[in-house]
């Protein structure tokens, strides 16, 4: 992988999450909220307002948090990309605020970059099925199953390129390839308020290992981006799950 831009955070093997823009700062919530009084943040101090994103954040007010938005430019295998899709068609809170736009094999040959676990991250089925995957598999297992996934990967790639070579279409010609390992590069668009959604799905050690690094380099850019934001959004949601604990 060449070197990444600024902004950028390298995730397995050949993927990654970067910051392209973003919509309003932390003051933008409680400009949002001051609006019902016909008031300005600017009439407040820094630290009233930031009182009041907090308050917000508590009382779960999180309305005024989709006036924020972060544009993020995220490489990742398709399976991963197929569960942040959820977020975009199968969530109705979310009310449209998030936007998706991913390259297209129907239009492209792009290069293909596959993501393969090494040895150590191959797991075994677990004994509670309702858990996607159990303990880490033995070294030498996971050694061949990482090769045999590189062999089934090359294989679907030469009959692609054959294909291609005799005038397949490439929207059909891409069948060959080994599709939920496949990197695809989306520009995906959220609102604070669904970033937050995400993340208390996708940061939960029940989540897929792979989206859990997603999710934490999208943590990490939120974090950096909304700082008083995050950090009571992180502050309750740490309460709450020492309620459920207790």
């Amino acid at each position: 992988m060449t070197e990444l831009p600024e902004n950028y955070i390298k995730v397995l093997d050949k993927g990654y999450v970067g910051k392209v823009d973003q919509l309003g700062t932390d003051i933008t919530p409680a400009r949002a909220a001051r609006t019902s009084f016909k008031k300005s943040p600017e009439s407040y101090t820094q630290e009233q307002n930031e009182r009041l994103v907090k308050y917000l954040i508590t009382k779960k007010e999180m309305a005024c948090f989709r006036h924020n938005a972060i544009t993020f430019e995220i490489k990742m295998p398709l399976m991963i990309a197929r569960q942040l899709w959820k977020y975009v068609v199968g969530s109705s809170f979310t009310e449209d605020q998030l936007g998706w736009n991913e390259n297209s094999r129907r239009y492209i040959t792009d290069e293909n970059e596959y993501y393969i676990p090494n040895k150590f991250e191959w797991r075994t089925a677990p004994e509670n099925k309702k858990q996607g995957s159990g303990p880490p598999m033995n070294k030498h297992d996971g050694e061949y199953w990482a090769n045999e996934l590189e062999k089934h990967y090359s294989q679907g790639e030469g009959m692609y390129n054959a294909a291609m070579n005799d005038g397949a279409a490439p929207e059909l010609a891409r069948l060959f390839l080994g599709a939920y390992g496949l990197y695809v590069t989306c520009v995906w668009t959220a609102s604070l308020n669904s970033l937050f959604h995400v993340l208390e799905e996708r940061l939960d050690s029940h989540a897929q290992y792979e989206i859990q690094l997603y999710a934490k380099a999208i943590r990490d850019i939120v974090k950096e981006t909304f700082p008083v934001s995050f950090d009571a959004w992180d502050d309750i949601k740490n309460y709450d799950e020492d309620e459920e604990e207790d």
